[in-house]
């Protein structure tokens, strides 16, 4: 018996197959470049602030949370890594976290590379 072809009856879609392996990468989170900086924003509801740690190690830059409420018996969890492609200024990072949004700017060394543009055929 064949696998079924149609993305609404296929067995993959049925099992949530994608979101289970990769993980949702940018519902929670937006990450940009302006003004000679990175911006990272991550959607963090129901966390204190002393609950988030953000740390750099080598061009990581390493974002935990976690929430613990003993009456109700739960605990919530958050980690992410996030690897940027240019040299950032380590000492001049900073984050903010209000309104259950963290912030994170990153500022670049040095200046913007070029690149080039791609033909799209």
């Amino acid at each position: 018996m064949p696998l079924p072809t149609s993305p609404t009856s296929s067995w993959v879609q049925s099992m949530d197959f994608p979101s289970r392996v990769f993980g949702r990468s940018s519902d929670d989170y937006e990450l940009y470049e302006e003004d000679g900086e990175f911006v990272l924003s991550i959607e963090l509801p129901g966390f204190e602030r002393d609950e988030i740690a953000v740390t750099w190690d080598d061009g990581v830059l390493n974002v935990a949370a976690e929430h613990e409420e003993e009456a109700r018996n739960e605990r919530r969890t958050y980690h992410r890594r996030f690897r940027f492609p240019k040299e950032v200024i380590e000492e001049d990072i900073a984050a903010s976290y209000q309104n259950g949004v963290l912030e994170v700017t990153l500022p670049i060394e040095g200046p913007a590379t070029g690149g080039r543009e791609i033909e799209v055929e």
